[in-house]
């Protein structure tokens, strides 16, 4: 009979005893292909009974020390000579005794470790199955958790920095410290409440100061985590313009090489092109579309399509118009439908002429040309003032990452306004006790102290198989 979706879930918990999994896990931990080593990773309760069957050699598993001997299989022959190094629970990553084994960078040597460690009883890693065990063992938070993912998809140095923020927890201890804050109030209300002829209300400018302060703090953790979204997504930027405008000449005067194909033939580009260059620490998606124009072929006008589905999805449109030449329909009507949105206006080839940008009469727009390094540099200036406010993130302070969390915070300041709104109406102060106490389980989803099995899931499904 096929068990009940309840009766998994539950022998999935049972498989946790105290610090320790019932089942010992193991994983390649290294990128897929050749290298000078890779590294095979084991943890769990059968660790050491693993590592005496296939290290002979090695009498006595010293902590923290590289042995070097013969790795062998689960009838004793030798795989590979390599290093072995034990960490013992709970001074591990895992918080379980775990083996790491350094062998040759033969993706065959480290698949056939793997096999060996499986015939002896250990089983394959689900992705993320190493942290998610640091994790439930009380190695890391819920918040840190995510950030080795962000840490190991960073695609800028930037981005590294702020995942590396992130994973030193700092986050989790600062939100503990507004809802200990939020309990404080709280007890004085219920004080109030349970004691009326003994304890006093609290004082109602007192309590709306205490809680302005803490609204301000979640406020500047909800700004924090919008720009550090910005540098570990980074920003769409689509540049869009009638043909022969500049748009690929543009592109490949900010990347600094020849990505694009450059003519003076209308409807060259016909598919969209993506590259990213880093501004200011925030990676910059330059998508390069084909000219908008009404009258193109077939091949051309799917093209057009492709460019107005990726102005709809970008952040930042980077109009570019011929500003040597009167402004035709084409340039007219790309400006109106762009006027309500963010965008940078770039009137291109001011070294021939400006008709067309002194016609436009757009004060913000740029003028000039994409041979000009001063140009570039403008545009690029005004990409992160549109873009980011042109703040510079700072990446040394944790912030919040994931899309739980920023609706946790907004839950949280949701019901601590309403909580302000009580107290300057006049209504009585013990009101706001319910809505306290929804501010203070929505910032449970940030701690990691109430965190949903989805939740869970969708964490550590993020990560590689080995980490």
């Amino acid at each position: 009979m096929r068990s009940s979706r309840s009766e998994r879930r539950c022998r999935d918990e049972e498989r946790y005893v105290g610090d320790a999994f019932a089942d010992t896990i193991a994983a390649i931990a290294t990128p897929p292909g050749r290298g000078a080593i890779a590294i095979v990773r084991v943890s769990g309760s059968r660790v050491r009974e693993l590592a005496r069957r296939m290290l002979p050699e090695v009498e006595h598993l010293r902590p923290r020390y590289a042995h070097y001997a013969a790795i062998v299989d689960e009838e004793g022959r030798t795989i590979d000579r390599g290093l072995a190094l034990f960490s013992p629970a709970p001074h591990s990553y895992t918080g379980e005794d775990t083996l790491e084994l350094h062998v040759h960078g033969s993706p065959v040597v480290a698949t056939e470790t793997v096999r060996a460690l499986l015939a002896l009883g250990a089983r394959n890693a689900a992705p993320g199955e190493f942290t998610q065990r640091a994790f439930l063992n009380g190695k890391m938070d819920l918040h840190a958790a995510a950030a080795v993912a962000e840490l190991i998809d960073a695609e800028t140095r930037s981005a590294a920095r702020a995942a590396l923020a992130n994973l030193g927890g700092g986050l989790a201890s600062e939100v503990r410290a507004l809802r200990a804050r939020l309990t404080a109030i709280v007890e004085d209300c219920s004080g109030a409440i349970d004691f009326p002829e003994e304890v006093p209300d609290p004082d109602r400018t007192r309590v709306d100061a205490e809680l302005a302060a803490v609204v301000a703090d979640l406020e500047r953790l909800k700004h924090d985590g919008e720009i550090g979204r910005l540098v570990r997504d980074g920003v769409t930027v689509a540049i869009v313009g009638p043909p022969n405008a500049g748009k690929s000449s543009l592109l490949n005067a900010l990347l600094g090489e020849e990505r694009a194909i450059v003519s003076d033939i209308a409807g060259t580009t016909r598919d969209t092109i993506e590259e990213s260059i880093a501004i200011d620490g925030v990676r910059v998606r330059l998508v390069d579309t084909a000219g908008i124009r009404h009258h193109a072929d077939r091949l051309e006008a799917a093209g057009i399509d492709r460019t107005r589905r990726a102005l709809a999805s970008a952040r930042i449109a980077l109009v570019v118009l011929d500003g040597s030449a009167p402004l035709d329909a084409h340039a007219r009507e790309l400006l109106r439908e762009t006027q309500d949105r963010e965008r940078v206006v770039f009137f291109n080839k001011a070294d021939v002429g400006e008709d067309g940008a002194h016609e436009a009469g757009i004060r913000d727009a740029i003028v000039g040309s994409v041979r000009e390094p001063g140009t570039l540099r403008a545009i690029r200036a005004a990409l992160a003032r549109v873009g980011w406010h042109g703040e510079v993130p700072d990446l040394e302070r944790p912030h919040l990452a994931s899309l739980v969390e920023f609706d946790a915070v907004v839950s949280a300041l949701g019901a601590l306004r309403e909580a302000r709104a009580t107290l300057q109406r006049g209504d009585a102060v013990d009101l706001i006790v319910g809505d306290l106490q929804d501010a203070y389980a929505a910032l449970g989803h940030v701690t990691g102290d109430v965190a949903a099995q989805d939740v869970l899931t969708g964490v550590f499904a993020r990560f590689c198989i080995g980490k």
